[in-house]
């Protein structure tokens, strides 16, 4: 029985490996680095200064907040020796609040930039997924990958597609 079996199994793989290379010469496999693409591309640069136009004016004043804040609590600091005990507390409890109030300015300005940074690059993977379904269409590949481990040079489709991108008035815009 572990003969027959044994020679079945052997048969199998031969035969396997036999065509093997033959299949392997026919299948047609791109890849596409995603993450150079989101950083080579002009749709992906034109997003991210999109958002820092849209998004500085609330960041310098939130980074102008925490310099005020630190300078009233290095003041307080400073002063504190002098202070009566009622007007430090009170100055303390200010600054406490002052840097809540700040902290939850913060957290409503990093989920605004999240959400618009997702809502921007959902529209360049967009295009990109388009530029890349074009690509897989004319040039007849049988399979594009974009998240893998190791990938060679013959199959990364990565440059036709940050140039397709990036032509003026190029397909998938």
């Amino acid at each position: 029985m572990k003969t027959i079996a044994l020679q079945w199994l052997s048969a199998a793989a031969l035969l396997m490996t036999a065509t093997a290379p033959a299949m392997a010469q026919e299948l047609k496999i791109g890849y596409v680095n995603s993450e150079r693409v989101m950083r080579e591309s002009n749709p992906a640069k034109a997003a991210q200064a999109k958002l820092q136009a849209e998004f500085s004016k609330r960041e310098k004043e939130l980074d102008d907040s925490t310099a005020k804040l630190k300078a009233a609590a290095d003041k307080l600091e400073k002063d504190a020796v002098t202070l009566s005990e009622s007007e430090r507390n009170r100055r303390q409890r200010e600054l406490v609040e002052s840097d809540r109030d700040l902290q939850r300015k913060r957290r409503e300005f990093q989920e605004d930039l999240n959400q618009r940074r997702n809502e921007e690059l959902a529209g360049v993977i967009e295009r990109a997924n388009r530029v890349i379904r074009q690509i897989y269409e004319s040039e007849k590949y049988d399979l594009v990958l974009q998240e893998v481990i190791f990938a060679g040079a013959r199959v990364d489709i990565t440059e036709k597609v940050i140039k397709i991108l990036n032509a003026p008035a190029g397909p998938g815009k």
